[in-house]
């Protein structure tokens, strides 16, 4: 009989504890960085329209560019030491900018998101790829959902932090602060288990080589291709309503526009419940049923938002789309450690995440004319068809699990 897995079981590794301590400080110097860079430009500019959306342009452009470039050289290098030299690049990026920004325009703190948000795209892919080593698979699910309960818990006290951090420091120590907090980022990572010695083969493969093998594989492998699919209507769904939530606030629940806040509140308190819980089941409930039952219940809720004019009633959807979110984010990544072998982790992990933000990016900047086109409640509607679609587009792996594994064993030269 297969030894159950305990919380202290996963706690005690090694790994694990390294992960989770630089996360901590990862997120401290994001939220830092986002909100404090934010409130400066808005003051510097006037709450100029163009200059805030640039801030997200600098922040996401380069998860599009740089994704599956960071995640083939995350294949190809040791990824312990990528991953300590992103956060020593980015806290050195980040303290060029402080002197530049001392001593020069205010316009370099465009630099502070942009260059480490290029060196997150390798670091990414990495820590994927050393979850797969060095994580039990009995217990990838477990470590998938205490990683995004803690992202859950900073999207509710990281705009706190970092705006109270502006508000009393300045924008100086506020990017001071995050270049340190990425520093101490590097310094847990040290503590992660060395990196296993490569291998070193008589084939030596090009970058172009291993990046055409890495979408040969996906495609070869029918449950990340459906997996892809889905990830891509995902995006779709989210991308679109994501601008609308101020209309669901100011038309439909006739609240001033200031209510924003709490309605997006009372989503980030529904993740931290709902990671709380995906970790509870995370052993009973295979990941598959998990990403089917949390697609389900947003499309429903999505759906319930976009009619309702009950604040009640839109604030239980809201708080339910929250709830099982969690559920989608941990299913995700850890079906994509389980399906992808080692030496294809980075890559299938670049390819999958572009699939995503590709259709998020698109739907955001189509949303205002979805709107004007169709109305508010129908733009809610789409969205939530487009989650209906992807529950239907993963629906035979849901009830053909056993055989999905069976896709997922080709080697380099197959690809080739």
């Amino acid at each position: 009989m297969e030894k159950e897995t305990t919380f202290k079981d996963f706690i005690g590794n090694r790994f694990i504890r390294a992960i989770l301590l630089s996360g901590l400080f990862l997120q401290l110097g994001i939220w830092v960085r986002n909100f404090s860079v934010l409130l400066f430009v808005m003051e510097q500019t006037n709450e100029d329209p163009f200059a805030v959306s640039m801030i997200s342009v600098a922040e996401y452009a380069p998860i599009f560019i740089f994704s599956i470039i960071g995640g083939t050289f995350a294949d190809r290098w040791k990824p312990k030491r990528t991953m300590v030299w992103c956060d020593i690049l980015s806290a050195i990026s980040v303290f060029a900018v402080l002197i530049t920004l001392i001593f020069s325009s205010w316009h370099v703190v465009f630099f502070a998101m942009l260059i480490s948000s290029i060196l997150s795209q390798f670091s990414q892919p990495s820590g994927m790829k050393l979850f797969k080593v060095h994580v039990p698979e009995a217990q990838l699910q477990m470590g998938m959902s205490i990683y995004q309960t803690m992202f859950a818990l900073f999207m509710i006290i990281g705009p706190v932090i970092g705006t109270v951090v502006f508000q009393q420091f300045g924008i100086e120590v506020s990017i001071a602060i995050t270049g340190v907090m990425f520093l101490f980022s590097a310094v847990a990572l040290m503590f992660l288990p060395a990196d296993k010695t490569m291998e070193k083969t008589t084939e030596q493969t090009t970058v172009v080589t291993e990046f055409v093998q890495g979408f040969k594989y996906v495609l070869k492998n029918k449950f990340l291709t459906l997996l892809g699919a889905n990830f891509f209507v995902a995006g779709l769904a989210i991308g679109l309503i994501q601008p609308l939530g101020i209309f669901i606030v100011t038309e439909k629940l006739q609240m001033n526009k200031e209510f924003i806040q709490w309605f997006m509140a009372i989503n980030g308190v529904a993740m931290i419940i709902g990671g709380g819980i995906a970790l509870a089941i995370s052993k009973k409930v295979k990941p598959i049923r998990m990403l089917a039952a949390g697609m389900l219940v947003n499309a429903i809720m999505i759906s319930i938002m976009g009619f309702s004019t009950i604040l009640w009633l839109t604030l239980a959807a809201q708080f339910f789309a929250g709830l099982m979110m969690p559920a989608i984010q941990i299913s995700i990544n850890t079906m994509i450690l389980q399906n992808a072998e080692e030496p294809f982790v980075g890559r299938v992990n670049g390819i999958m995440t572009p699939l995503f933000m590709g259709g998020m990016v698109l739907m955001m900047s189509l949303a205002g004319i979805v709107k004007q086109l169709t109305g508010l409640a129908l733009a809610y509607q789409i969205s939530a068809i487009c989650l209906i679609i992807g529950v239907i587009l993963v629906m035979p792996l849901v009830l053909n699990r056993k055989d999905q594994k069976k896709d997922v064993k080709f080697s380099a030269k197959e690809m080739g």
